[in-house]
C-alpha cells in the first residue's frame, strides 16, 4: 500500500507481478479519495487502442463526431493482465502513463488530477500472454508484488468478509486538491548534492555491471530521486537518507534491466529476486554508499 501511496504522490505508475487483492489495492486507494473515478481495464488479445483511450462516433443528429472517452479517462486506472493485450494495446497507454494525456484522432485531451495506473500482469510462461516492451516498462516507477498473506491474516480475510466487504463501509479521508497538495510536496523535499550524485552513479553503475545486458536509462534515474523524495515524505521527514535510495533500488530499477543469457544461466537456482539481489550488491561495489560518517539531522515535523 505504501509504494502504491508515493507513486500516487508523484503522478506515476505502479506495476504489480504477482499476489492477490491488485484490485481490492486500486478500489480502496480510489474510494480514499473524495470524488475521485475508478475504472478497471480487463487486458485480453482481441483488446483494442480504442477500447482503452476512446473514440469518435458520428452524431447523425448534430452530424458531427463526438468524442466518447475511455475507461483510462479516471483517477485510478487498474489495467488487469496487461500481458495479456497485443503490443499495439500495450502501447496505447505510453502517452497516458509519461504525459497523463490522450491524442485522439490528432486531439490531445488531458486525464484528470490526480491520475494513478496500477497495471497487473500473469507470469510470463503462462500461455497467451505478451511481453511487455522495454519503452513501456521504463513507464513504471516501481514494480513490486502483493504475495500471499500469510496464515493468521488469511483467516482474519475470511472473517472479516462474513458480513459483506469491508470496502463498503471504506469512507473518503482525503479530497482530490489535497493529493495534489502532496504533490506538490513532495517537490520540495530536500536531496543533497551528495545523494544526488550517488543515484545517478548507482543508475550508471547498472549500464556497466557484469551480468546485465542493457541497464537503466536516464528515467531511472528520474524516478529513483523521485520516489525517493515520496518515500521520504510518506515517513514524515522532509530529507532524503541513503537508506531510502538504498530501499528503492531495485523496485524502481529492477524491471528496467534486461539481464544477460550468461547471468540467467548461472544464476537459475535463485530466481528472478535474488539474481537482482546480486546485481544490486555488484552496483554498490561500484557505486558505494555515501561515508558511513554521514549524519542525519533531524528534520521539524510535517504540518497537518
Amino acid at each position: 500500500m505504501a509504494k502504491a501511496g508515493y507513486s500516487l504522490q508523484t503522478g506515476a505508475a505502479v506495476a504489480l507481478s504477482s499476489g492477490t487483492a491488485k484490485t481490492i489495492l486500486a478500489r480502496s486507494i480510489a474510494q480514499t479519495i473524495r470524488g475521485a473515478s475508478f475504472n478497471r481495464i480487463q487486458c485480453t488479445p482481441d483488446l483494442q487502442p480504442t477500447d482503452v483511450t476512446g473514440l469518435s462516433i458520428y452524431n447523425q443528429q448534430s452530424k458531427e463526431f463526438e468524442f466518447r472517452p475511455g475507461p483510462i479517462f479516471a483517477n485510478i486506472v487498474l489495467v488487469d493482465e496487461i500481458n495479456r493485450a497485443m503490443p499495439k494495446t500495450q502501447s496505447a497507454l505510453l502517452e497516458a502513463m509519461a504525459e497523463h494525456q490522450v491524442t485522439v484522432d490528432g486531439v490531445t485531451r488531458p486525464l484528470p488530477s490526480p491520475f494513478l495506473v496500477i497495471a497487473t500482469e500473469n507470469p510470463i510462461e503462462q500461455e497467451g500472454t505478451f511481453p511487455l516492451p522495454e519503452a513501456q516498462l521504463d513507464r513504471f516507477a516501481l514494480r513490486s508484488a502483493l504475495g500471499y498473506p500469510d496464515e493468521p491474516a488469511e483467516i482474519e480475510i475470511v472473517l472479516a468478509q462474513r458480513h459483506g466487504h469491508p470496502l463498503a463501509a471504506l469512507e473518503p479521508l482525503v479530497s482530490a486538491e489535497e493529493v495534489r497538495g502532496l504533490q506538490s510536496d513532495v517537490q520540495d523535499v530536500y536531496v543533497d548534492d551528495l545523494i544526488v550524485r550517488w543515484t545517478v552513479e548507482l543508475v550508471r553503475a547498472t549500464r556497466e555491471v557484469d551480468g546485465v545486458v542493457v541497464g537503466a536509462s536516464v528515467r531511472g534515474s528520474l524516478a529513483l530521486e523521485r520516489t525517493a523524495r515520496a518515500w521520504a515524505l510518506i515517513h514524515g521527514r522532509r530529507h532524503v537518507l541513503p537508506e531510502d535510495v538504498d530501499t528503492l533500488f531495485l523496485p524502481v530499477l529492477g524491471h528496467r534491466l534486461l539481464l544477460s543469457a550468461s547471468f540467467l544461466a548461472e544464476s537459475r537456482g535463485l530466481g528472478r529476486d535474488a539474481a537482482l539481489g546480486v546485481i544490486k550488491d555488484r552496483c554498490l561495489a561500484l557505486a558505494p554508499a555515501p561515508a558511513p560518517d554521514w549524519v542525519s539531522v533531524s528534520a521539524p515535523p510535517i504540518a497537518g
